[in-house]
């Protein structure tokens, strides 16, 4: 697709979200799986679903704009995943505690990817005149930090003073 437009644009970074999403979705779901605290693993599950709820309201808002939701792939999202994949499921650790706090802190880095892609798309709206995304994509964004806030909580409570006696 050639990007003339502004709303070339925003279509074009609500495609990268969605693939951005789809490829957090599957490497969430490993990060759970690898998890020791529980608390931890209950955080990435929730983040799992809210990522799937974000998928669905993308889907909803780039299929409104007669576009496929596949036209991208996210490789800002490939080399984060690549790199929770690395540092969080398959590094060596000797440790738990210290795997849970890699675990967050890759977690943390994909979805920040994901706060920055849903802040600018919801200003493309906002500019487009398109309330009603705008709308959803500030609500998405809202429920991404909320995500964010949870895991530092946990990295702060409960992960990195157990990993700091490791």
């Amino acid at each position: 697709m050639t990007i003339s437009t502004l709303k070339d644009l925003y279509i074009d970074q609500l495609q990268d979200l969605y693939s951005a999403n789809r490829q957090a979705l599957q490497v969430t779901r490993e990060l759970h799986d690898t998890a020791q605290s529980n608390e931890l693993r209950k955080a990435l599950s929730a983040g799992a679903e809210g990522i799937e709820e974000g998928m669905q309201q993308l889907k909803s808002l780039i299929e409104n704009h007669d576009a496929n939701p596949r036209g991208e792939h996210c490789k800002g999202m490939e080399g984060l995943a690549a790199e929770a994949r690395a540092h969080g499921v398959e590094a060596d650790f000797s440790d738990e505690d210290v795997r849970d706090a890699s675990i967050i802190a890759q977690y943390q880095r994909m979805t920040h990817y994901g706060i920055s892609g849903y802040g600018t798309a919801a200003a493309f709206a906002r500019r487009l005149g398109l309330e009603e995304d705008a709308g959803v994509l500030a609500q998405c964004l809202e429920d991404t930090r909320g995500g964010d806030k949870k895991m530092t909580a946990i990295a702060s409570g409960e992960v990195n003073p157990a990993a700091a006696e490791a």
